[in-house]
């Protein structure tokens, strides 16, 4: 078998005060989720808060083969989210994972 795997799962709650209906939201989010997919080749979901106007909770999932590298690609990911326009993170929750 190969080395370790190192994986992570960060959720950021937002908040998009703009949005006056969920397809605003929607909209707002979308280059968000979209960026994350195509730029970090990361798989990314709205896990909470489907059904409220201005909160949106994304869980983003990274693997790696390094914690180095893991580290590296978690902050460029949080980057790209804190620098989004049209919503403010409220909260980042980050879970690690290592297999022996």
């Amino acid at each position: 078998m190969g080395g370790p795997v190192h994986a992570l799962v960060a959720t950021f709650e937002l908040y998009v005060p703009a949005s006056r209906s969920l397809k605003a939201k929607r909209a707002a989010l979308r280059p968000i989720v979209d960026g994350l997919r195509h730029r970090f080749k990361v798989s990314v979901a709205e896990v909470d808060h489907q059904d409220t106007w201005q909160r949106a909770t994304i869980a983003v999932a990274l693997v790696s083969g390094s914690a180095g590298r893991l580290d590296e690609l978690y902050d460029s990911v949080a980057r790209f989210v804190d620098t989004a326009s049209d919503l403010d993170v409220v909260d980042r929750e980050v879970t690690y994972a290592e297999t022996p």
